[in-house]
């Protein structure tokens, strides 16, 4: 005769990302996220003021990198968008102002070290 040790049975938890909700909405690129957006945009706003060193003027090309990441962003924001106004819909686009306005703020950061070519010198 064989004895079987039994556990005990305990209600199943979530493992891994299922344990994190909110986790695994900002990480699903399938799934909307207006979190996701305005993170990604103030990530990049942070990486391009660092990366130009922007009283001192630093011309790099890697500050392409936080660009294009904020016009991604961007385009998620807009993806946020419903069909049918309310307050969510206001929110958003006011987000897509935001984003327009970062993203304004990083090519000024591209451009400006470049301006004292432009510039009449003597």
């Amino acid at each position: 005769m064989s004895t079987v040790l039994s556990t005990p049975v305990h209600p199943r938890r979530p493992h891994g990302l299922a344990s994190l909700p909110w986790l695994s909405t900002l990480i699903d690129l399938r799934r909307r996220s207006l979190i996701r957006a305005n993170l990604l945009m103030l990530l990049s706003l942070l990486a391009a003021v660092s990366l130009s060193d922007f009283p001192h003027g630093r011309a790099t090309p890697l500050l392409a990198i936080p660009a294009i990441v904020a016009f991604c962003a961007t385009f998620e924001t807009a993806r946020c968008m419903r069909r049918r106004w309310s307050f969510y819909h206001a929110g958003v686009i006011l987000c897509v102002y935001m984003d327009l306005m970062a993203i304004a703020t990083i090519l000024f950061l591209f451009v400006y070290p470049y301006t004292h070519l432009l510039s009449a010198s003597n």
